[in-house]
């Protein structure tokens, strides 16, 4: 079993960041999915061999375009998301989870939290943890090939 703290759209607003960290030690993967990505650059120092950093549209410098991670048998697409126009839609997004061999897509961007399966690709979007109210992440389970979210406000 693997569990993962996925957040996204920090924004630079450190507050709710601050309340979770805690959670960075007992979990094994850390993924945040851009717009905010140097926020967690003491993170990566902290625990760089599970810390997964993307960029997103308003990130410049930190972070990767996207990557996948394989775990329990469940390959799982990470990227912020405005490159496959999440704010339209999530068709885009699937067809790329899928033609990276992804039953899981991770995404940011659009600041809502989502749970939705598309065209057989789990999508899921942790919401705004820099958001100006209601922030949150996503709390994620892998376990020999199931997936187990949860939406957590903060």
């Amino acid at each position: 079993m693997k569990t993962f703290v996925v957040l996204s759209d920090s924004h630079g607003r450190r507050n709710a960041l601050e309340k979770i960290k805690p959670l960075f030690a007992e979990n094994d993967f850390i993924v945040h999915l851009g717009d905010g990505s140097g926020d967690l650059r003491d993170t990566f120092s902290q625990y760089p061999e599970k810390t997964y950093i993307c960029k997103g549209n308003c990130d410049l410098f930190y972070g990767g375009e996207e990557f996948v991670l394989e775990e329990e048998g469940v390959s799982l697409l990470c990227c912020h998301g405005h490159k496959y126009g999440v704010k339209s839609g999530l068709a885009r997004l699937a067809a790329h989870a899928k033609e990276r061999g992804c039953s899981v897509a991770l995404y940011g961007h659009t600041h809502r939290a989502e749970v939705r399966e598309v065209d057989g690709v789990l999508c899921m979007n942790p919401g705004a943890l820099g958001a100006y109210a209601n922030p949150s992440y996503l709390y994620l389970v892998v376990h020999k090939g199931k997936v187990t979210p949860a939406i957590v406000s903060v």
